[in-house]
């Protein structure tokens, strides 16, 4: 567990004070991935810093593994970085040194006999998918596999921790992808506690368990994944779930879709889990006296289940749409009515 107490950070210039990160208490339980996401200047960069000490706080607690990292001076600190690994967005490669040799380094570091180091380094390799490219520098390689020899030495001493500051920021989708899923599967071979940093919604969708939202310094909501999808509290939260919903403020658009020939309802339904397979337009037309025209509909995979969205125009009677709607809440579905035709 990972216990984040009302922690701060302030930058102080001649000219202003700045609140970096204004008392954010977060708590991440073992085995988590757990995201921050936030737009430039949110100050989650300078949150995961505080976590390692490459940032020292104003105030708060950093717990970890029953320790306050925030209060730990020199040597005790120099020993619990050991057990906190961390990924960049640029890599952060030696680049004078072969991919085996950047993986080895943390355990020179650490004075780690060299049998142990280049069983540890090989076995590393084998993990992030680079067998084959030990002797090749950082400039023969891609961007992925760059990343992956930045995950390896992350790993190297075997930390309790992996913190990733936009990590895939610099990748192409595809190769974003791919990293994701490495990092799913280590933290699934390894339970290691990933805590991931990044401004874009589809990599806390693809990979996390919870994720915080942070806007100015501050956690402004929080919370498991899929119900921050489905009933987003605060502007910056909404802000982020339309990227993967652009729809949600263009329905004015759907009016060329929509019919004019009887009363109906445009509707807005949100499909979890099970209920995202289920045939549940087939059965409302089949059990009540109603028209459906599916305007747009998607479902997103998330760690926690299926997560879908769907617009639909519901025809007929006042009266039987209604019966509709209540079957449709009734299946344990959310219907949020955006528009009366």
């Amino acid at each position: 567990m990972i216990s984040i107490k009302n922690l701060s950070k302030v930058f102080k210039t001649k000219d202003q004070t700045v609140n970096a990160v204004d008392d954010v208490s977060i708590d991440i339980p073992k085995g988590e991935i757990f995201g921050v996401i936030g737009y430039s200047g949110a100050g989650k960069s300078t949150f995961i810093r505080l976590i390692n000490r490459l940032e020292d706080p104003s105030e708060g607690e950093i717990i970890l593994d029953d320790q306050d990292i925030a209060a730990l001076r020199k040597e005790p600190l120099r020993k619990k970085r050991q057990k906190i690994g961390m990924i960049f967005q640029h890599f952060n490669l030696l680049w004078s040194r072969t991919v085996f040799e950047n993986i080895a380094f943390p355990l020179e570091i650490a004075g780690v006999p060299k049998r142990d180091r280049d069983e540890k380094v090989q076995e590393l390799i084998d993990l992030v998918g680079l067998k084959g490219r030990e002797n090749s520098y950082p400039s023969q390689l891609s961007g992925g596999q760059k990343q992956r020899v930045g995950i390896a030495r992350a790993l190297a001493n075997d930390p309790t921790v992996l913190l990733c500051d936009e990590a895939t920021s610099a990748l192409d989708p595809e190769t974003t992808d791919d990293i994701l899923d490495l990092l799913v599967s280590i933290n699934e071979k390894l339970n290691l506690t990933i805590i991931l940093i990044t401004h874009e919604m589809h990599v806390i969708q693809k990979v996390c368990h919870r994720v915080a939202v942070m806007e100015q310094g501050q956690v402004v909501e929080q919370g498991e994944v899929l119900n921050v999808f489905v009933k987003p509290q605060s502007k910056t939260t909404k802000r982020f779930v339309q990227q993967l919903s652009p729809l949600e403020h263009q329905i004015d658009r759907l009016d060329e879709f929509i019919t004019d020939d009887q009363q109906s309802e445009v509707v807005k339904l949100h499909f979890i889990g099970n209920n995202a397979k289920r045939a549940l337009i087939s059965e409302v037309s089949k059990q009540l006296d109603v028209a459906i025209n599916i305007l747009q509909g998607s479902i997103s995979p998330t760690q926690e289940g299926a997560y879908g969205t769907l617009y639909v125009e519901i025809k007929g009677e006042p009266t039987v749409i209604q019966e509709a709607i209540q079957y449709i809440e009734a299946s344990g579905v959310e219907v949020e009515v955006l528009k009366h035709v």
